[in-house]
């Protein structure tokens, strides 16, 4: 089993390395540029977010396809991920991973966008949509479809399930072991948490975005008020940040006496795989739920979803970026702690409340994360096996929440991140391939001034 977990750890390191680091950034470029830079009109976009189109075909709100894609996109990898990448690459991990987000807003549109350009209706009515159907109706490329199904599928019980219900049981494991083994905790979680993602999941992509919907803006607006009162405190630290934030992500200092590179190259590796991690552009996920969203015109849609990863990566992980900066700044002796530990030290200078709403946010982020790729890993199942096969999907999804909140997941964690890769590049495929596409109806709505025209797929 080490050696298993040795090779897989290998695998891990190979597909998130830098070739699949340059085509994912290599495609948001290719995409900001192809398409004139849509990332213009991203307060057009904000505004569309909190608007109905209830006219138009689709089962949810385009708010509410935008909420559960945020609920499955912001979690551990915001809070987390970004006092990781500072740990690892340096303060300028910081500016890579934002500006991995500024581009990445160009591949979120338009994945949104050949997510409603290529949907279908089926028998009952509902909107089933995505990199699959993008590849095969928009390509011929059906067996990719059927590629990008199985990655996503066995990901969503990793990253999606497992790993975040064993963090929701890991830190209540630490909030209650005053007066419960942690043992026994986890098997409580386990159970209430199984029982309570079931009663959520079994309503559907309607339930889904319902709980979505309540939970993203009350636990994002809860965190970043958070870092803002850290951000307060600090403010007297907040220009030296900034100043070190951009000179390390350009510095060409050497490092270890020049046998690991250098500055720039560790912050550049650092910050753009945890931006491209957190926001999930080009990973194909976010697609399959804005394909349910009711709109009158990709373009409309496009615009939406590409403020996921604004929310995500341009705000959210910026403000947890500075708070880690400023927070070493303040106390140089925490800059050798691990990204978990440097989160939680930060968090701490708030008095009373800092420690407890750190790990409210992890807990409400890991369990949103959860219901997201619930949705998408059933859409992917049903396109694999037709809508029968999902109440079994459904089953092991639950068992499997279950069995993360007590198991070890070092090994999960590896196979996550490999099926992760493995899904994005069928996505990616899609996106470049059908980029003309994309330019066109991108052309006709945005810049041309039809964005209310009612398309002929909808």
């Amino acid at each position: 089993m080490d050696q298993f977990l040795e090779l897989t750890n290998q695998i891990s390191n190979i597909v998130w390395g830098w070739p699949m680091i340059i085509l994912l950034l290599g495609t948001h470029l290719y995409l900001t540029f192809r398409l004139k830079f849509p990332q213009r009109k991203i307060f057009t976009a904000i505004k569309l977010s909190v608007q109905k189109d209830k006219n138009s075909s689709g089962d949810v709100s385009q708010f509410a396809a935008l909420a559960t894609s945020l609920a499955a996109t912001i979690g551990t990898g915001n809070i987390i991920g970004v006092a990781t990448a500072v740990s690892l690459g340096g303060p300028g991990a910081v500016l890579w991973c934002w500006l991995t987000g500024v581009f990445g807003i160009a591949t979120k549109y338009s994945e949104g966008l050949l997510a409603i350009k290529y949907r279908v209706k089926t028998s009952d009515g509902k909107m089933l949509g995505g990199p699959m159907y993008a590849l095969e109706r928009g390509l011929g490329y059906k067996w990719l479809g059927i590629l990008f199904c199985v990655f996503a599928a066995i990901a969503a019980f990793g990253i999606g399930n497992t790993v975040q219900a064993n963090a929701i049981s890991e830190n209540l494991a630490l909030v209650c072991e005053d007066f419960m083994s942690p043992d026994n905790t986890k098997l409580f979680v386990g159970f209430f948490l199984a029982a309570l993602v079931g009663f959520v999941i079994i309503g559907g992509v309607s339930s889904i975005a319902k709980w979505c919907t309540a939970l993203v803006p009350f636990m994002a607006l809860l965190y970043v008020l958070g870092c803002i009162y850290i951000l307060c405190m600090n403010c007297s630290y907040l220009s030296d940040a900034i100043s070190l934030i951009f000179n390390e992500a350009f510095s060409i200092k050497a490092i270890g006496g020049g046998t690991a590179g250098t500055v720039l190259m560790m912050a550049a590796r650092y910050g753009i795989a945890r931006g491209l991690f957190s926001n999930e552009s080009g990973m194909g996920s976010a697609p399959i739920v804005a394909a349910a969203a009711q709109t009158r015109n990709p373009v409309r849609q496009a615009l939406v979803s590409s403020t996921g990863t604004f929310w995500d990566t341009v705000i959210i992980c910026a403000i947890t970026g500075l708070v880690i900066v400023t927070s070493i700044i303040a106390n140089p002796e925490i800059s050798q702690e691990d990204g978990g530990m440097l989160t939680k030290k930060a968090f701490g200078m708030i008095p009373y409340v800092g420690t407890p709403i750190l790990t409210f946010g992890i807990i409400t982020f890991a369990f949103s994360t959860i219901l997201g790729w619930s949705y998408y890993g059933e859409r992917a199942m049903e396109y694999l096996a037709g809508k029968k096969s999902i109440i079994f999907y459904r089953l092991i999804f639950i068992l499997l929440v279950f069995a993360g909140s007590t198991m070890s997941l070092a090994l999960v964690w590896n196979l996550a991140d490999i099926m992760n890769a493995l899904m994005a590049i069928p996505n990616l495929v899609s996106l470049l391939l059908l980029s003309g596409v994309i330019a066109k109806e991108t052309q006709h709505y945005l810049w041309n001034g039809n964005l209310d025209e009612e398309s002929k797929e909808n």
